[in-house]
């Protein structure tokens, strides 16, 4: 779904939250697709295996379907990954409800009924304003295009190792994401 009349930031971001989130790009709001399974176990199991490393000795912490606003957009990337020392905790010491910044690592997972270069214009907007790593996840076509800031796309497929921001220590291949798609 797509809104045609012209709208702020300001004005969209005090609309009430739609299921499933809808995002804000060039003055129009386009509302995501509802996930799908094979989305959702890919969102969790990414989560989750960046959370496993990061967030006991306080390097990161990943978000599923987190609404981050910045520039003059607001998106709700698939899993945001955020260092430690940039999360706007609040005064109590708690994850706020607002995102007022970048992720450093922002992970989309293609729908089937979703545009392509809508995904990948959010990916770039991303790296734009400082994200260090973006992840287009292709469950259908069964590859991974890799966005680094200053250079081309590339695709990753099967064994191949996938790059991951700096900051983190995780070894993931290809076919090890794609392996989290079946349940034991």
């Amino acid at each position: 779904m797509t809104t045609t009349l012209p709208l702020t930031l300001e004005e969209f971001l005090k609309l009430p939250e739609t299921k499933p989130a809808s995002e804000f790009i060039d003055g129009r709001i386009y509302q995501k697709p509802m996930p799908q399974g094979k989305h959702s176990r890919l969102q969790l199991k990414f989560c989750d295996a960046v959370n496993q490393i990061a967030e006991t000795s306080k390097i990161a912490l990943a978000f599923p379907e987190l609404r981050c606003t910045f520039g003059n957009r607001s998106v709700v990337p698939d899993a945001a990954v955020f260092i430690w020392e940039r999360i706007p905790f609040d005064g109590d010491g708690e994850v706020p409800n607002t995102f007022n910044i970048f992720p450093d690592w922002t992970v989309e997972i293609l729908s089937p009924e979703q545009s392509t270069t809508k995904v990948i214009s959010n990916i770039l907007y991303c790296l734009k304003y400082g994200t260090q790593l973006g992840w287009l996840i292709d469950p259908e076509e069964r590859l991974i295009l890799v966005f680094i800031p200053g250079q081309e796309p590339v695709e990753f497929t099967s064994n191949d190792s996938l790059p991951i921001p700096q900051f983190l220590t995780l070894n993931l291949t290809v076919e090890q994401v794609f392996g989290w798609l079946k349940v034991a």
